[in-house]
C-alpha cells in the first residue's frame, strides 16, 4: 500500500511539473499568492485591531489564513461569525 501511494505521489508531482512547465506559467502565480497572503493578512489584522467589535479576536495561524486566502474577504465574515457564535 504505502509503494501505491508512494507511486501516485510521484505521478502527480510529475504531472504537476509537466503542466507548470508546459504552459510557462512563470512566477506569476506566486506572486498573486503573495498578494493574496498579505491582503488576507491586513483583513484579519483590521478586524482584530481595528476596535469596531471588541470581544472579537481572531488569530493569525495556518487554518484562519488559509481560509481567508480561499474564500476572501467573505471567509473574513465567517471566521467573525464562527467567533461571535461559539462564544
Amino acid at each position: 500500500m504505502k509503494l501505491v501511494l508512494t507511486g501516485v505521489l510521484v505521478v502527480s508531482l510529475a504531472l504537476l511539473l509537466y503542466i507548470l512547465f508546459s504552459r510557462k506559467l512563470g512566477f506569476v502565480w506566486l506572486t498573486r499568492l503573495g498578494l493574496h497572503v498579505v491582503l488576507a493578512a491586513l483583513g484579519l489584522y483590521v478586524i482584530n485591531f481595528s476596535g469596531l467589535l471588541t470581544e472579537v479576536y481572531i488569530p493569525l495561524n495556518p487554518v484562519t489564513m488559509s481560509t481567508v486566502l480561499v474564500f476572501g474577504l467573505p471567509g473574513v465574515a465567517l471566521l467573525v461569525g464562527l467567533k461571535l457564535t461559539m462564544i
